[in-house]
């Protein structure tokens, strides 16, 4: 009679599981884009509610009238989300810190970008244009040789790039107040803008749960644990 006893799997060096920092990733975004639904529908209120006749919160010269209840509470909104962008960026960063690790032990090469590029990557001038994108793409490709990559992926980056580079999505230059007066006069690119954060926002939860989806299965595989 034999009897047959399972080793228990063992995972090689340096790896580390990525499926938690994989949803804390798309609880952040997910975050990210209800705050910037919240960001729209506060700019209609303000076209819908009209310039008051005192005319914009900034008025030029150092000059700033007193608030309405409408722009103060913009004011709150746009501080709620730039809270809710902060947590989205750090469990983000979390995440692909995690997956560009992985994917090194896992090829046994280093990574294409610095650890530094992780952060700065994003605010760089020009180079977060795409070194964020070839950060995950750079892991992905690590972790699956020859493996397609999601749609998802690119997708994601795309309305990033729009948003981004449309000055009043995430990253804008105008202040609170300059964003309410344009509400008031213009605000079909704001909301335009929006609609690329959100979009952004919930391709990113696919592009995320995608990569995480790739890098865990070639994990078990390695570990020899199909069912971890």
């Amino acid at each position: 009679m034999t009897v047959q006893i399972d080793k228990p799997s063992v995972r090689p060096s340096g790896l580390q599981p990525v499926r938690w920092s994989g949803r804390l990733a798309v609880g952040g975004l997910l975050l990210a884009g209800a705050a910037w639904v919240v960001h729209g529908v506060w700019e209609i209120r303000l076209a819908l509610a009209g310039e008051p006749a005192s005319g914009p919160p900034d008025q030029g010269d150092g000059v700033h009238r007193p608030l309405t209840a409408l722009e103060n509470s913009y004011h709150l909104v746009t501080a709620f989300g730039g809270g809710a962008v902060l947590l989205c960026a750090l469990s983000f960063v979390s995440w692909l810190w995690r997956l560009r690790d992985n994917a090194r032990a896992l090829s046994g090469r280093g990574p294409r970008y610095g650890g530094v590029w992780v952060y700065l990557g994003w605010i760089f001038p020009v180079v977060n244009l795409w070194v964020p994108r070839g950060i995950v793409v750079d892991a992905l490709e690590a972790t699956a040789p020859g493996r397609r990559r999601p749609v998802s992926v690119d997708v994601w980056w795309g309305l990033w790039l729009i948003g981004m580079l449309s000055g009043v999505g995430i990253v804008y230059r105008d202040s609170t107040d300059e964003i309410i007066a344009r509400a008031y006069s213009e605000v079909w690119p704001l909301l335009a803008s929006d609609v690329a954060v959100v979009a952004a926002a919930v391709a990113g939860v696919f592009a995320v749960r995608a990569v995480t989806r790739v890098q865990d299965e070639r994990m078990r595989a390695v570990a020899g644990d199909p069912e971890r």
